[in-house]
């Protein structure tokens, strides 16, 4: 999959069902040694890029649980 397929995600919570954000915004962090990736890092922002202040979540690889056609579920721990 390409980081583009997963740019329009909605990343949902299934323990409680909170939406934790689209990632379009979102940058991938990688083990150089293994290649495999580590974590995922949503940045979200107000409407346009203005309003409320810039709010970045980093998920581990290991919490996504399945990546859908709109969504990514993960559970956070």
């Amino acid at each position: 999959m390409r980081m583009k397929a997963l740019s329009k995600k909605e990343v949902i919570d299934v323990e409680n069902g909170e939406k934790l954000g689209v990632l379009g915004r979102a940058d991938l962090i990688i083990d150089p040694d293994s290649g495999m990736i580590k974590s995922l890092v949503i940045l979200n922002q107000g409407l346009i890029g203005f309003g409320a202040a810039r709010k970045e979540l980093t998920i581990d690889w290991h919490q996504i649980k399945t990546i859908g056609d709109e969504t990514i579920l993960l559970k956070k721990q």
